[in-house]
């Protein structure tokens, strides 16, 4: 094994170098305009190598224009988007060291409330449905948004198929039985919901989309993994710059060379024992290849990755340097779910446990795992529990915090003694967490599109509403990661298509489109060159735009230089 992990390094080295020494790539530009002339600004250009799967994509300036240096080479595949017109596609052919292509659209208008209506995002078909009114109603939006949207869209063109109540009754079953509530009359309250609202005809909201200048020097990378099923949690090793990303679904370690594009998959489970149903979107079965389950990870100091295990309730072990896996650490004290997990100052291993209403720690030294019981608290929506979610370490105290997803509470936890305490939360549904450097935590409301800054000495608290495009449309914000050089928050959001960032000296949001549709992604992490970065894994695969599952990659000055010579 040990043989065979570094002749893969070895090869990932290898692969890197001979990109390295290309470093001159392709200069590609052109204009951008509609069917009568007018210049189009905000148009999403992507390029997609077909070899290697990467695709980069920049967006036109007010004046239409775009330009890309690209080391994509060889045949390009392109496309076009913009809201409210038809997409654009070619080819563009002999890219290489060097070269430089001129290349401009005209892109057409859509026509038709149909067509339209198909073009939006899955945020603005959810807003459609008839929910039940009122703050305590268990359909109400934000319950909906809460109890629903956990593992993809709803309201994408997968799921808003038009069905009949009684076409609706199994899904529901199943997916309430996930949350484990069973009550028949609930289930089939929500199934006439969804038939009202997805019933085939055209929307008539139109939402507008801002475009914010930081889009005209951003470039986003995606690399393909086409071995993945759910693709989750992904960290950018700080010194190798390798993309390390633990899958779900597959029970492997997927490893990725961006300089290359190329992905190695390290299995947990040699191939897996057994074969877990996950869930059905349309029909369509999405089954988890492995006995692990593997959801998040964490760097720790001693090099290594350590990895909640869902399926076995353990940690795994992922050494990098050998490019191999240790043996698991079991938890045991009736631990069910590992979920987040984190690792502070001392080398202590934390973990929320979803599905037993605890938080658990392992010394990696020892192998010793302890879990900390949280005080009982009443759970909404239609759980059957409260779903202990996010975790993080406060970098001033070295407190614990935690939150609970479906019981509305943020909590803390002293490392030492162990002792709890919880407040009620200042947003919805609140689901992941971040601490800043300078000790301020931030916390995703997924159930109404919010952001709360948390002051925890006294746990004084800001909330800002995420931007909304027509009004009672809320964004779904899933995670979010604090960048190290410019402590702004990037917001994963999954129904809108779009990545947000925070500007916290601004309070000011920015939102990026990513190029495709379908997109749900998770717990952000960050390139030494300032990209953020996460994986884009809807359940199933068929659910994302293509139905290759993918990482992604944005870089808010990507594309910058050239633009900064051109324009001065």
């Amino acid at each position: 094994m040990r043989r065979f992990s570094i002749l893969n390094r070895l090869f990932l080295l290898f692969a890197g170098l001979v990109v390295a020494i290309n470093v001159s790539g392709a200069e590609i530009s052109g204009k951008v305009t509609s069917v009568s002339g007018e210049a189009l600004t905000g148009v999403m250009v992507r390029f997609t190598e077909p070899e290697s799967g990467v695709s980069e994509s920049v967006f036109t300036r007010k004046d239409g224009s775009y330009s890309i240096s690209t080391r994509l080479s060889g045949l390009l595949q392109v496309r076009l988007r913009l809201p409210y017109y038809r997409d654009r596609t070619t080819n563009l052919t002999n890219v290489g060291a060097k070269s430089e292509h001129e290349l401009s659209f005209a892109m057409e208008e859509m026509v038709g409330n149909q067509e339209i209506s198909d073009s939006l995002p899955a945020a603005f078909h959810f807003g459609n449905l008839p929910y039940e009114e009122g703050d305590d109603a268990l359909f109400n939006r934000y319950q909906f948004q809460r109890d629903c949207l956990t593992c993809h869209q709803l309201g994408d063109p997968l799921t808003r198929v038009v069905r009949t109540a009684e076409g609706w009754v199994g899904t529901i079953q199943r997916m309430h039985a996930y949350l484990g509530n069973f009550d028949a009359e609930l289930r089939d309250r929500r199934s006439v919901i969804l038939a009202k609202g997805f019933d085939g005809y055209p929307l008539k909201v139109r939402p507008q989309f801002p475009i914010d200048p930081s889009l005209f020097t951003t470039k986003i990378t995606e690399y393909r993994m086409e071995r993945g099923i759910v693709p989750h949690d992904a960290i950018v090793h700080p010194t190798s710059g390798l993309i390390f990303t633990i899958d779900q679904g597959a029970d492997h370690m997927a490893i990725t060379d961006p300089d290359t594009g190329a992905t190695n998959y390290i299995s947990q489970s040699r191939g897996g024992t057994e074969y877990h149903e996950f869930g059905s979107v349309a029909g369509e079965i999405a089954v988890f290849n492995g006995r692990n389950g593997p959801h998040s990870l964490a760097l720790h100091q001693n090099g290594k990755y350590y990895v909640t295990n869902t399926s076995t309730n353990s940690i795994g072990v992922f050494n990098p340097e050998a490019m191999e896996w240790e043996p698991l650490h079991f938890i045991g004290h009736g631990a069910d779910y590992p979920h987040t997990i984190r690792v502070d100052s001392k080398g202590t291993v934390w973990f929320t446990l979803a599905g037993s209403e605890q938080v658990g720690k392992l010394d990696p030294t020892t192998g010793k795992t302890q879990v900390v019981n949280l005080p009982k608290v009443e759970p909404g929506g239609m759980s059957g529990g409260t779903t202990p979610y996010g975790i993080d370490i406060d970098p001033i105290h070295g407190d614990i915090w935690y939150t609970r997803l479906f019981g509305d509470r943020i909590g803390r936890i002293d490392p030492v003694t162990l002792k709890v305490t919880e407040y009620e939360s200042p947003v919805r549904g609140p689901r992941r967490m971040r601490f800043d450097r300078s000790g301020i935590l931030w916390v995703t409301g997924y159930s109404e599109g919010m952001l709360a800054r948390i002051e925890t000495d006294g746990f004084e608290t800001t909330v800002y509403q995420m931007p909304e495009f027509v009004p009672n449309h809320r964004p779904a914000p899933y995670a979010l990661g604090v960048h190290p050089q410019t402590q702004d928050i990037w917001i994963n959001e999954n129904m809108t298509d779009r990545i947000y960032r925070f500007i916290p000296d601004e309070e000011r949001f920015i939102a990026y489109p990513i190029p495709l549709s379908g997109t749900y992604t998770r717990d952000t992490d960050f390139m030494a060159d300032g990209s953020a970065c996460m994986s884009n894994n809807p359940v199933p695969a068929s659910a994302l735009e293509g139905g290759v599952l993918q990482l992604i990659c944005i870089n808010v000055n990507g594309n910058a230089e050239k633009d900064t010579q051109e324009e001065g």
